[in-house]
């Protein structure tokens, strides 16, 4: 027998809509542990069907670190204004916003990476595992390992949650995607940090003070 109080503490539990803990509760004998899996299991299966629909409403979130040294922006989209504005889809922004500050994604997803991009840093690591003394029939499959591993480092979606390194950040929008109903995506980003690209002058102090007193 599933009681209201049951389903009252699933729907707490998972934030999933009532009659949806009720049946999960059904299907799983009132064991609140095992609903919470299912709707778990059953909420990621939804969410890879939701990831083909279209998401044009969304916000565009930024993130401040370190006193100003560190900026980021991203938009994160969505399918509605009203997901737009809830709590969990705010705290999946900023944690975004977080992940690019501290993790320094230069693309959002692989199939951003330009070719040539690939191409180049293919031949750098090509001439780092010769260098090494690699056997040349074994370079290419370690490159191939080397440059999926250097593509995890630089798409954010590939990136470990800086919060929970045993997920992917891809891995965490789509729990959101299950927990909220809709599809959501991040579209770009941009990071600034502070003096970044810019080669500060090194003063040479004892040739600056034997210019102040007209010394040669």
């Amino acid at each position: 027998m599933v009681s209201a109080s049951m389903v009252k503490e699933l729907r707490e539990k998972t934030g999933v809509g009532m009659m949806d803990c009720k049946k999960a509760l059904q299907e799983c004998d009132g064991n609140i542990e095992k609903a919470v899996n299912y709707l778990r299991e059953k909420g990621l299966a939804d969410a890879a069907k939701k990831s083909g629909r279209i998401a044009a409403d969304g916000v565009v979130a930024s993130y401040i670190h370190g006193n100003g040294r560190i900026g980021v922006l991203v938009e994160v989209n969505c399918e509605t204004d009203f997901v737009a504005k809830t709590d969990d889809f705010r705290e999946l922004c900023n944690d975004i916003a977080m992940q690019i500050a501290a993790a320094k994604p230069l693309y959002v997803s692989p199939d951003e990476v330009p070719q040539e991009f690939l191409e180049k840093e293919r031949e750098i690591l090509i001439a780092q595992a010769l260098n090494e003394g690699k056997p040349e029939k074994v370079v290419e499959k370690m490159v191939t390992g080397r440059l999926e591993k250097y593509l995890k480092e630089i798409c954010l979606l590939e990136q470990p949650f800086i919060k929970d390194t045993d997920k992917a950040i891809k891995d965490l929008i789509k729990e959101k995607i299950a927990k909220i109903g809709e599809n959501i995506s991040v579209r770009r980003f941009s990071r600034f940090e502070l003096g970044e690209g810019i080669e500060k002058q090194k003063a040479d102090f004892a040739s600056e003070v034997q210019s102040m007193m007209g010394q040669d």
